[in-house]
C-alpha cells in the first residue's frame, strides 16, 4: 500500500498540521482523522468513560507509534495516535 506523509509548517518555518494520505482500499473506506495523544490506553478509557466507542483494538504501527480507531457519541468515526518509535 502507497502511503504518504504530508508535513506543513507555519509562516515562520515552525512544524504545524501533519498527516497522511492513502488510496481508498474499498468503496466504503472513508477520511479518518487521526489525533495525537500522549497515552492510548488512558484515552481510551477517556473516550468510553464520555460515552464514545472504541471500535478497534490497539494497532502497532513498527517504529511509529500506535493507534486505536474510535466513534463519537454522535456516529462519527476518528482515531487516536501515539508515536512511539519503539512500537513493534
Amino acid at each position: 500500500m502507497e502511503y504518504w506523509i504530508i508535513s506543513t509548517t507555519d509562516d515562520k518555518g515552525n512544524k504545524a498540521v501533519g498527516g497522511g494520505i492513502m488510496e481508498r482500499q474499498m468503496p466504503e473506506h472513508h477520511i479518518t482523522n487521526y489525533i495525537n495523544v500522549e497515552s492510548i490506553d488512558e484515552y481510551s478509557s477517556k473516550i468510553k468513560k464520555l460515552g464514545g466507542k472504541v471500535l478497534s483494538p490497539k494497532h502497532a504501527v513498527p517504529g511509529m507509534g500506535y493507534f486505536v480507531l474510535c466513534q463519537d457519541t454522535e456516529n462519527n468515526n476518528f482515531a487516536i495516535w501515539e508515536s512511539d518509535q519503539n512500537a513493534k
